[in-house]
């Protein structure tokens, strides 16, 4: 599949895969910043995309910088009509300020397939071995 793509800013980076068979591509910020603890930001990335009709892409968190860092992607769905600047939202989770220098990865982007379903509105759902339980409700 290709996929067109727009720089929107000369310093943008195209979103690349870091190695062959990785779901997904990273995300470069075009700005530097400073997240404080518990701060919220939209990250700009200097790109647009004409992602094709029946797909959708997905951002999420790059496992490093969750893990080490605390830095937590929030919403995340760019759809196939959308042609504006992609964005990434985020917050910091740690205790701890966290520097981004232009250029470095912020993200990851995943493209999937997407099955546009028709809801059926009913009194009663079908047992299922589950039934309704929920949070928890498996066990330690």
């Amino acid at each position: 599949m290709k996929i067109k793509i727009k720089k929107l800013h000369s310093d943008a980076i195209i979103p690349k895969y870091a190695h062959p068979g990785d779901a997904g591509m990273d995300l470069y910020t075009v700005e530097a910043f400073e997240l404080k603890p518990g701060e919220r930001k939209s990250i700009k990335l200097g790109i647009a995309m004409e992602i094709p009709s029946g797909y959708v892409g997905l951002i999420w968190d790059k496992s490093g910088l969750s893990h080490k860092y605390g830095l937590k992607t929030l919403g995340g769905v760019i759809d196939s009509i959308f042609r504006g600047e992609i964005q990434v939202g985020v917050i910091n989770l740690s205790t701890e300020p966290i520097k981004f220098e232009k250029g470095h990865k912020i993200a990851q982007l995943l493209i999937q397939k997407v099955e546009s379903v028709v809801l059926k509105e009913v009194d009663e759902l079908s047992d299922s071995s589950r039934g309704d339980g929920g949070f928890g409700s498996t066990g330690k």
